[in-house]
């Protein structure tokens, strides 16, 4: 499988704070990660230093095979990053179609097939941003993303705080966007089991270092490392209350 992304011993943080002290994983095309760890291990300040907003300390970021750490957060999504922060990041003043055709770069996702993922984004696309639920702002600001047409799509917490029927729904159109579509992917999530589900490889964190890559299957079936990494079994959910992000 060709390497789509790539760290190689990255050191990133804020400031002069170190949070990651050498991280290396893979993502290959069409191949989607999930990224598990406790509270405060690193996996929000992985994704941040791939999109360029940490503190670059050493070590190697490549997508496709382009370095691209020391490029600024505008020049990495030209070079195929798309990122879905926690905190959504949506025009709330904006309506649904100008959220949307506001970032939109020619490719597979376009208005069209994000209203076809999404069917509540069409049903409110005249509503403006402040107006939609929170799952709703979700489902905008995981089709903000892939309207870039990104290479790779970096998800952090997407189901975070959302009803589980909504959680359900989202989970299905992540499905389809990394199985279906072939997108490659790294999700951070805290409920490890339906996140490992969908995703082919796992890579979990502790204390700013990989401690875990392997398969998600065969980690979903691994209850010692889900213990002793995730404090959960397997079959579990993780259900630990929110702590301080990194």
């Amino acid at each position: 499988m060709t390497e789509l992304l790539t760290l190689d011993g990255l050191k990133a943080g804020y400031g002069k704070a170190v949070v990651l002290h050498g991280v290396s994983l893979s993502v290959g095309q069409g191949e989607a990660v999930a990224l598990l760890g406790r509270n405060g291990v690193g996996k929000t300040t992985t994704l941040n230093s791939i999109v360029g907003l940490t503190r670059y300390h050493g070590g190697k970021v490549a997508v496709g095979g382009q370095n691209i750490e020391r490029l600024t957060p505008e020049r990495r999504v030209e070079a195929g990053v798309g990122w879905v922060p926690q905190e959504r990041g949506i025009f709330r003043s904006l309506t649904v179609e100008e959220n949307i055709t506001a970032v939109a770069r020619p490719g597979r996702w376009d208005l069209a097939a994000v209203y076809q993922l999404f069917p509540r984004l069409k049903e409110r696309r005249s509503n403006y941003g402040n107006q939609l639920s929170g799952g709703e702002q979700q489902m905008l600001s995981i089709a903000r993303a892939l309207v870039l047409n990104p290479k790779i799509l970096l998800l952090d917490e997407p189901t975070e705080g959302l009803a589980p029927i909504i959680v359900e729904e989202l989970l299905a159109a992540i499905r389809r966007i990394v199985r279906d579509e072939g997108l490659a992917a790294i999700i951070v999530e805290q409920h490890a089991q339906q996140i490992l589900a969908i995703t082919d490889k796992a890579v979990i964190l502790e204390r700013g270092t990989v401690a875990y890559s392997g398969s998600s299957a065969a980690l979903a079936q691994d209850g010692a490392t889900l213990g002793k990494f995730l404090g959960v079994g397997a079959g579990a959910a993780t259900s630990a209350p929110k702590q301080q992000r990194h």
